[in-house]
């Protein structure tokens, strides 16, 4: 079975990927259980944030690594808070 890292410290997180890899045979692993750092998150967006993410954790790890990066747009606000919601 290959391990995949999940750039997260959320278990539930990592619960919801779990049933959607399971099937394509990965055993998956969070970041946080690893003891990997958290990386600045300076993209402008989601995307860019994820990436940042995902390639700490990869090379943290030596293995390979999936991120999502979510938050807040509200259209009222111009798309605000956006990547800046959880701070």
């Amino acid at each position: 079975m290959k391990t995949l890292v999940i750039a997260t410290r959320n278990e539930g997180k990592l619960r919801e990927f779990s049933p959607l890899l399971a099937p394509l045979g990965f055993a998956l692993k969070s970041a946080g259980a690893l003891g990997l750092p958290e990386p600045e998150e300076s993209a402008p967006d989601f995307a860019g944030n994820a990436r940042i993410k995902a390639l700490a954790a990869a090379r943290g790890a030596g293995l390979a690594a999936l991120a999502d990066d979510s938050g807040l747009s509200v259209a009222a606000l111009g798309g605000a808070p956006g990547v800046h919601s959880a701070r």
